[in-house]
């Protein structure tokens, strides 16, 4: 990771070089963005864009191996109710179900990608609020990965929903927080994390749904957690990150309210983190100081002197708003600034 382009370098250089580093430029700011897992899609990513109106755009991309460009297929791109704060692929990697997208802004909609990828149409808009024309805002949501018919999102109306997309009705509702729920995870299938500006990480576990445990609450008094990543290869562990704090704190649900350890090598505010899906001692997080760093926690737990430094560094051109680590391709890591998709080779 951490190499740029000279084309007066020879050949050879420029073909390892290129190996590095792919770069896409949207015509509009990107935000949420997401790789597909099917094996038969290898290198398509969804982006979406962050645009202050009420049309914004989703579109699909993919990394042509043999010339190293990543392309746009205009059949497949869509306009989306405003900016979709997340966008995700349906965790189906043995490609058995239909290809699906799902976003969440206003309402969690589904979309379908034809079989013969020449469009994208709406399969189901998910609105939880019958009996109001107005709702609250999804900031979140994830796909349950054990179970893909589960999705859950999460709200700033202080609820989390769990959603039955085959049945396209709700399987439950819980109010989760004091505050907003900024975002969600899934741990299992049926277990899963949210945070909230209330400043607590809560699990919940579906067959009891009348209780929640909080495994953290941040250390100044209503500072919201904004972000919430969990160990998919070693549960017991997951990430959060605090609103305007440079730090990312990382939790072992054995041993709640205390951190197992702080990574604080960022020099801004961190908006991004992701487990690496291969590996579970490894983490990249990104931010406002323009780096994605990659950490190595197998030491974690063990006091380690002035703090764990990250074992990779890169840096891009601008804040990093998004960052997602490739399940299906565990050697790439995408990261969006400002206009620009990047995939890198880790």
């Amino acid at each position: 990771m951490g190499a740029s382009s000279d084309p007066n370098q020879d050949g050879s250089d420029e073909q390892q070089r290129r190996s590095e580093i792919y770069t896409y430029e949207a015509p509009w700011h990107i935000y949420a963005m997401n790789w597909s897992v099917r094996k038969d899609k290898r290198y398509r990513l969804a982006i979406a864009s962050l645009l202050e109106q009420y049309p914004n755009r989703v579109e699909i991309v993919q990394l042509d191996d043999s010339n190293g460009e990543i392309r746009s297929d205009p059949n497949l791109s869509f306009e989306h109710p405003y900016p979709p704060t997340k966008v995700i692929f349906i965790p189906d990697k043995e490609c058995q179900k239909p290809d699906l997208i799902a976003t969440s802004s206003d309402y969690l909609r589904v979309w379908r990608v034809a079989d013969d990828n020449s469009r994208v149409e709406i399969k189901t808009l998910l609105n939880n609020n019958r009996n109001s024309e107005f709702s609250g805002p999804l900031t979140s949501f994830d796909w349950n990965e054990a179970e893909p018919k589960r999705i859950g999102t999460s709200s700033i109306d202080t609820t989390c929903t769990i959603w039955d997309i085959e049945r396209e009705t709700v399987d439950t509702q819980l109010i989760a927080h004091d505050k907003e729920v900024y975002d969600i995870a899934w741990g299992g299938v049926g277990v899963f994390a949210s945070v909230s500006a209330d400043g607590s990480v809560r699990v919940f576990d579906l067959r009891d749904k009348e209780h929640s445990t909080i495994i953290y609450e941040s250390s100044e008094p209503d500072t919201p957690l904004v972000r919430l990543g969990w160990n998919k290869q070693d549960p017991r562990y997951m990430a959060t990150i605090i609103m305007d704090s440079s730090k990312v704190v990382v939790l072992d649900i054995r041993f709640p309210t205390l951190p197992v350890v702080e990574l604080q090598r960022h020099q801004a505010s961190v908006n991004a983190v992701a487990w690496a899906p291969h590996s579970s001692c490894h983490i990249c997080t990104a931010g406002d100081d323009s780096q994605a760093l990659i950490w190595d926690l197998s030491s974690m737990g063990q006091p380690i002197e002035g703090g764990l430094d990250p074992i990779l560094a890169y840096t891009a051109g601008a804040e990093i708003e998004q960052l997602q680590w490739s399940s299906s391709q565990p050697d790439w890591v995408a990261i969006a600034f400002s206009n620009k998709l990047q995939i890198l080779r880790v």
